[in-house]
């Protein structure tokens, strides 16, 4: 990867199951609008993502080959959260349920011979720790729940030797508009950006992180939030 690249991808997928309008690819595109923010001298490309396994595994390999990214960041939907979760890192085994084709990975694995997690180079404790944006919550997590999203998750952070993310929001409603959504990403991307390039010249961090308990999740500030690890609410 160019570790001069000025490009970030921000991915979000597209229906699925009964969604047929999702809150991700809405998120994305409020970002999209936005930018990155006038301090952020970097381009940003979005992408729309199908909820299908074989055709994510071709377009994550475009876009580590194709954009180089300094950043890639999937944001999926979560649909039974009541809040924005930073996923620390992606499972290679697990997979076992179909996609918007019916298709499942072969023996339920990401990638065969691959390690069984890969943690992102973002600390995404201190991201959540960092960021306060009025009317939603942000909080770590360190299990993404095996389904598309997942999947995407450990493979570009396969590709991208670990400067990848993935960030899962909430279903749209009232209290969750496109608005607010795509507002958040623009504050949690800039942090994220400030934290690549910290861990970039700080290795140790990297270190650390490997140690930490991948299946850990956690509240921030006075928000006690509960999820549970449903792979039907995930995309």
């Amino acid at each position: 990867m160019d570790s001069q690249s000025s490009c970030v991808v921000v991915t979000g997928f597209g229906p699925f199951r009964q969604h047929l309008v999702n809150s991700s690819w809405e998120a994305v595109k409020e970002l999209s609008k936005l930018g990155l923010g006038s301090d952020v001298e970097m381009e940003l490309q979005t992408l729309q993502l199908p909820v299908d396994y074989r055709e994510v595994k071709q377009s994550i390999t475009r876009i580590w080959k194709d954009f180089q990214p300094k950043l890639a960041v999937h944001v999926g939907v979560d649909t039974s959260a009541k809040a924005i979760f930073l996923e620390q890192c992606g499972k290679n085994h697990g997979y076992q349920d179909g996609d918007l084709r019916g298709f499942r990975p072969e023996g339920g694995v990401c990638l065969p011979g691959g390690p069984e997690v890969i943690m992102s180079r973002i600390n995404m404790k201190k991201v959540c720790k960092q960021i306060a944006i009025k009317d939603v919550a942000v909080a770590f997590s360190g299990d993404a729940g095996r389904y598309v999203c997942d999947y995407t998750y450990y493979l570009s952070l396969h590709h991208g030797n670990g400067h990848a993310a993935l960030i899962h929001v909430p279903p749209l409603s009232h209290w969750f508009p496109a608005s607010l959504l795509g507002k958040a990403l623009q504050v949690i991307l800039q942090e994220m950006l400030e934290a690549s390039g910290k861990a970039q010249a700080q290795s140790q961090d990297y270190r650390e992180l490997s140690r930490t308990d991948s299946t850990q999740r956690e509240p921030v500030g006075e928000c006690l939030l509960q999820r549970k690890i449903n792979v039907q609410s995930y995309v």
